[in-house]
């Protein structure tokens, strides 16, 4: 699958460095095992979670925050990735599929990643969230929250194939189709209809100014979770006050960390629906056409499959 992060790797501004065969949203059948290897056998349809390695000696996983590992290795990132014929992974961080076809389990790292960030936002039961952004991790963001106990979701992004797909597989209890050009119309009612915000609002576009006025939508006490990609350039401006007067906790969710056997299990049993999500495919020469396409707001997930002779 493509991601955010292989565009920000192609500019140069994020972790890695080109040459570099990028993809970290892996799927495959595999072809060769290791002696030792028991988990899987040759022929196992499989997914691949890319976080690779942690050094275990820096600073932060002396103190248990692999995530932080200042010396973090991943696949498609820092290490060859999955965008070829071959990939070649450590057997702990393969893991059999069953129900999902091929295409739709190049969702997996992008739902593992989403866990993560329902892991961090701890939200109560019964909380109402606002989801800005209809791309993938969104979709399923909505969808696991809907899961673990929130009361009401709404999806806003711009109307387009995005929020078709968000209406088909009821990602949420309520789709917003903002108006690209002009959508402050939809902002207004979406305030008037919530005039008290939301418990949780998630940020998952990777514009700066939508992240500016997404701390709006956040009820008092409530969190906001930074979600989206985006460049290192990047900058918000929140009024502190606000933060300190409505004690908002602002978060921030990147990856993921042993978050792939339960983005499996709800995956694989259709309890988070996933078909429809991928609507473009290209083969693996054709990487650059398959970033334009992801770039061009005409798509939902852009995959690109290797062939093997």
């Amino acid at each position: 699958g493509v991601c955010g992060t292989d565009h920000h790797l192609a500019e140069g501004d994020f972790l890695g460095k080109f040459p570099l065969i990028p993809g970290h949203e892996i799927v495959g059948i595999v072809k060769e095992a290791g002696a030792n290897v028991s988990n899987v056998n040759v022929g196992d349809r499989v997914v691949i979670d890319p976080t690779y390695l942690e050094c275990g000696h820096c600073f932060f996983c002396v103190r248990g925050q692999n995530m932080m590992c200042e010396n973090f290795d991943g696949l498609g990132v820092t290490k060859p990735g999955g965008f070829a014929e071959y990939v070649v992974s450590p057997s702990r961080k393969v893991f059999r599929i069953h129900n999902l076809t091929d295409i739709e389990a190049t969702l997996v790292e992008p739902a593992a990643c989403a866990v993560h960030g329902v892991d961090k936002l701890q939200a109560p039961v019964g909380a109402e969230a606002l989801i800005i952004g209809a791309g993938p991790t969104g979709l399923i963001l909505a969808q696991l929250l809907k899961i673990n106990g929130a009361s009401k979701v709404v999806i806003a992004a711009n109307k387009g194939i995005k929020t078709q797909v968000a209406k088909d597989i009821k990602a949420g209890d309520l789709v917003i189709e903002l108006d690209r050009e002009n959508p402050d119309p939809q902002w207004k009612l979406l305030k008037e209809d919530h005039p008290f915000g939301f418990d949780v609002v998630v940020e998952a576009t990777g514009s700066e100014k939508v992240a500016t006025d997404a701390i709006q939508y956040v009820r008092r006490g409530g969190t906001l979770m930074i979600y989206g990609v985006y460049a290192k350039s990047a900058l918000v401006q929140w009024s502190p006050a606000k933060i300190f007067g409505d004690e908002i906790r602002i978060i921030g969710s990147f990856a993921q960390r042993a978050c792939f056997p339960r983005a499996i299990a709800y995956l694989d049993s259709g309890k988070v629906n996933v078909k429809g999500i991928v609507t473009d495919i290209f083969p693996t020469k054709d990487f650059q056409k398959a970033l334009d396409r992801m770039n061009s707001k005409q798509a939902v997930k852009v995959v690109v499959k290797a062939t093997q002779d």
